[in-house]
């Protein structure tokens, strides 16, 4: 997964932004248009996107509605587009920030940072009777202790970070194991059963990780 995919068209424009924001230490990835940025997230996934209105083809605004049906990952929309009605239109559709053009990369970096702070450098997710510890690789729940595999935490983590949203397998995989893995798909599958066996009453019936039929699963 990469850390931050830039959906901009402008090549001027994407190679500044990524070029600062390598040097801060963030995976990049850059994609022209709206059909390249839809399948580099499906492939590879994204912990932020920086998404431009104006594109070729698929606009910000349809990329952003996209995203949203199947992910919470954050979205701030740069664009020269300044209107109000623009401005609420990215909001109602699910961005997270909208920065107008130019850009203050200082102000970006710093709402960037905040991002991955809440979201990312955190030790510990509580969700009712579940507490997750990452940097322990540790689950309770109803006092109960468990230890999980690497895998195990991370996909727990992405599921409850996108609580009540369904991930697509291709997504989960992805995300997790990487497109390139020589790991079979089926690890996925074999995953959920783990972490069912953990945290649901019935396994069997699970009520917190739920199959969504030909597309993935959600948490609730």
């Amino acid at each position: 997964m990469v850390d931050i995919l830039i959906v901009e068209d402008n090549k001027e424009i994407s190679t500044l932004l990524k070029d600062f924001l390598t040097k801060e230490n963030y995976i990049v990835s850059v994609a022209e248009n709206g059909e390249k940025a839809l399948a580099l997230y499906e492939k590879y996934g994204a912990k932020l996107i920086l998404l431009d209105i104006m594109l070729p083809g698929i606009d910000g605004f349809n990329i952003c509605s996209k995203i949203r049906e199947s992910s919470n990952t954050p979205i701030i929309i740069l664009s020269a587009k300044i209107g109000k009605e623009d401005k609420l239109n990215g909001i109602v559709l699910g961005a997270d920030d909208y920065i107008e053009k130019p850009v203050d990369i200082d102000i970006l970096l710093a709402k960037i940072k905040g991002i991955f702070k809440r979201r990312y450098y955190i030790d510990k997710i509580v969700e009712d009777n579940l507490t997750l510890n990452i940097a322990t690789q540790k689950l309770e729940v109803d006092k109960r202790e468990f230890e999980l595999t690497a895998k195990e935490c991370e996909l727990l983590k992405i599921l409850i970070e996108n609580k009540n949203t369904t991930l697509k397998k291709e997504y989960l995989f992805n995300t997790i194991w990487g497109s390139d893995s020589d790991t079979e798909a089926q690890s996925l599958t074999v995953h959920i059963k783990w972490l069912r066996e953990k945290i649901e009453e019935d396994p069997k019936n699970p009520k917190r990780i739920l199959t969504v039929w030909g597309v993935g699963y959600r948490f609730e």
